[in-house]
């Protein structure tokens, strides 16, 4: 195996960082171009958009812009490390955007916490920018800041922890669904962790599959009414229906008879006893990263049939590379100011779909797929 961390220290080091600013415009420019671009010609431009600010995109780099937004309270897997330890993730997010989709990105790390100051922040600075990723913000509070971002802004927020985890699973479940004959209306899944992205991967499961039946897990087992700390993001996930509510029990008893495990949650909590009890060819996602709730060996061991992870040394590596570029170019592209359940759905099912073969193997397309980006683009409009 690669030494990673090494190789991260070397290439930070020897690059200061990942990204810079470069000129669109790369010829030698002459006086009247320079002019042009700046005093006195782009009073005119400033004109022209402050007359009609929809311009704007056109006019100015806007059109191809994201703000990578997070103040450090959920970074990957090493938690609240502040403002600072999250700007390498976020400058790696910022190189992801234009490596794959050809994106401008500004990473912004906010020295602010609560939901007020960050939505006040974001609503700021929004006019410089084309698209809102919101990244690596804890949940519960990531709900109400993207839900209100959303509701107030004109451009695109999305909080890829969320969606972007939910849509590449949701296209997993299509294509595993398919190579084991399910369907997933016809499913009993158990979700263990039910924080940003256990709850976005329920709602999208359920708006493509409303019949399938999704029992979620916490720290103390089975979510149901009476569940210690409940909280209200937990709460509603039950009172609308997108968790069943089957009482008390453990995740030993939540897994007996399922189809499909979730984990978005801790290493290593999954046992093959527990993949055992599943049903015939079970299908296992475990997304815990680094160490996963079960190694695919043991998992399949277990009888399993198709066995995902978040890691890239195995097979069907479910990474939110895959879609959040082609999502926010899509809707910077198309002009589109809210990205929404349904192109959400259309990305998962348009992922899926670049998998035309799926096997036990294959389920999820490879990250380096020729037009990657560009297919999922398509279907934001």
């Amino acid at each position: 195996m690669a030494d990673y961390n090494g190789l991260a220290k070397d290439l930070h080091l020897k690059y200061r960082g990942k990204i810079t600013t470069a000129l669109r415009d790369t010829r030698q420019l002459n006086y009247d171009e320079l002019s042009a671009y700046y005093t006195p010609g782009v009073g005119h431009i400033s004109a022209l958009v402050a007359e009609n600010p929809a311009l704007l995109a056109d006019y100015s780099w806007t059109g191809n812009l994201v703000a990578v937004v997070s103040d450090g309270s959920a970074v990957l897997g090493l938690g609240d490390i502040g403002a600072a330890g999250a700007m390498p993730v976020m400058e790696g997010k910022a190189l992801l955007f234009k490596y794959f989709a050809d994106l401008d990105s500004v990473p912004i790390v906010l020295d602010v916490h609560e939901p007020d100051e960050i939505v006040a922040t974001v609503k700021a600075i929004a006019p410089s920018f084309g698209a809102i990723n919101l990244e690596d913000i804890a949940a519960p509070k990531c709900f109400e800041i993207e839900n209100r971002l959303k509701a107030e802004l004109n451009i695109p927020v999305m909080h890829d922890d969320q969606h972007g985890t939910a849509v590449v699973v949701l296209a997993g479940l299509i294509n595993a669904a398919q190579v084991t004959g399910r369907d997933l209306n016809d499913t009993r899944v158990v979700l263990s962790g039910v924080g940003a992205a256990g709850t976005a991967i329920a709602r999208l499961l359920k708006r493509y599959a409303p019949g399938a039946h999704i029992i979620g897990v916490a720290k103390e087992g089975m979510l149901h009414r009476d569940y210690r700390s409940l909280s209200e993001p937990k709460r509603r996930l039950l009172t609308e229906g997108l968790l069943a509510d089957d009482g008390a029990g453990s995740l030993s008893d939540a897994m007996v008879g399922s189809d499909i495990f979730i984990g978005v949650s801790a290493p290593g909590i999954v046992t093959a006893p527990m993949v055992r009890s599943m049903a015939h060819d079970s299908l296992i996602f475990a997304l815990s990263n680094p160490v996963p709730e079960i190694y695919p060996d043991e998992a399949a061991a277990a009888g399993a049939a198709v066995i995902c992870t978040g890691r890239s040394d195995f097979p069907n590596q479910v990474n939110n590379a895959l879609v959040f570029p082609g999502i926010f170019r899509g809707a910077l592209d198309h002009r589109v100011s809210q990205i929404s359940d349904e192109h959400k759905l259309a990305a998962a099912v348009k992922l899926a779909s670049l998998v035309p073969k799926p096997t036990v193997n294959e389920v999820i397309p490879s990250i380096f797929l020729p037009n990657l980006s560009a297919e999922v683009a398509s279907v934001i409009v």
